[in-house]
């Protein structure tokens, strides 16, 4: 199955130093990612009903990216969270980049909508 590249853009309230916290803080993920999440140095076990799976975190830029590869993901794959200040609007605004299977493009941008829904909840907007 071919792998496709999704890029993601939401506009938030919280400031790019909130969404840092909650995007590198255990018990800030947990309010809006996953289940339950370990981290032990640069890698994030992360679990969602039962199922683990394991996260390197290869770039972080304090209140401004976050770069994970995946414990099982493909060459060239990774999940990024990108954050900054709208020079025009002055709102946060959050990029992600993720992958999945061609033709699974709308159902990862659902997942990832609800996600931010959560995220948006907990953050204040």
């Amino acid at each position: 199955m071919k792998r496709v590249k999704i890029d993601l853009e939401y506009i938030m309230r919280a400031s790019p130093e909130i969404l840092y916290k909650f995007l590198t803080a255990p018990e800030c993920i947990v309010r809006w990612f996953c289940d339950a999440v370990d981290i032990t140095a640069d890698e994030f076990t992360f679990s969602w009903d039962g199922d683990e799976e394991i996260a390197v975190l290869i770039d972080d830029i304090e209140e401004e990216r976050l770069r994970f590869v995946w414990e099982d993901s493909e060459p060239d794959e990774y999940l990024e969270f990108r954050m900054y200040k709208s020079d025009v609007t002055n709102e946060t605004i959050l990029e992600i980049t993720d992958f999945c299977d061609e033709g699974e493009e709308d159902t990862q941008t659902d997942l990832w909508d609800s996600q931010i829904t959560r995220l948006r909840k907990e953050t204040g907007g």
